[in-house]
């Protein structure tokens, strides 16, 4: 009976405590992160086939398809993990990877502008459609992600769950900040609107 009463008591000085919301929260910043990095991946997805398309167009525009193709290897070779949110230097160099990524991309669809043909091309504007709703989940899913570790990092701050938070080792958890945000907030630029309209005939 006493060790019944124990037990009980015990959950409940841990649930005033704010270990429940540590618990819900931390896998709250698990679930978000996961579709953060499930959209990234996306992207990721999407840049070869995008690369080649405009090469058939402009196959001269070599240092901007090597940037990409750079970019997009800096990304691949990151170790990007759930537990990544548990590190905030690889956090960081994780986030500023994709603001690379984000940059070449942006490079490779202003060469568009320069080939009618290629923006009148049905795969290249499937690709630029697909790529336009990939960067607006993105942007969903990052924000969701830094709501979650909002609420999960005032909880580990805050008093008295912030004794429960260093009595299990929970830690607080890094978002995106203001430089990363610059460079990765703004999506890519995919809408060139209509394909031009062809020459007329002489």
């Amino acid at each position: 009976m006493l060790k019944w009463l124990m037990t009980v008591f015990m959950a409940l000085a841990l649930s005033g405590c704010g270990y429940n919301t540590l618990q819900t929260t931390d896998e709250d910043i698990k679930a978000t992160w996961a579709e953060v990095l499930n959209q990234y991946q996306r992207r990721a997805d999407l840049v070869p086939n995008l690369v080649n398309v405009v090469k058939g167009y402009a196959a001269h525009e070599e240092k901007v398809f090597m940037e990409v193709t750079e970019a997009r290897a800096r990304v691949g070779a990151m170790q990007a993990t759930p537990e990544l949110v548990n590190d905030e230097a690889a956090f960081q160099k994780f986030i500023a990877a994709q603001g690379e990524l984000t940059g070449a991309i942006s490079r490779l669809l202003l060469v568009a502008e320069n080939y009618p043909q290629l923006k009148a091309d049905g795969l290249f504007r499937d690709l630029q459609a697909q790529l336009e709703g990939t960067e607006n989940r993105i942007t969903v899913a990052r924000n969701r992600y830094i709501d979650a570790v909002k609420a999960y990092n005032v909880t580990v701050r805050a008093f008295p769950s912030n004794l429960t938070a260093m009595l299990f080792g929970y830690t607080t958890k890094p978002s995106f900040t203001v430089e990363n945000e610059k460079a990765i907030a703004t999506p890519p630029k995919v809408d060139f609107g209509a394909p031009a309209a062809p020459a007329p005939a002489n």
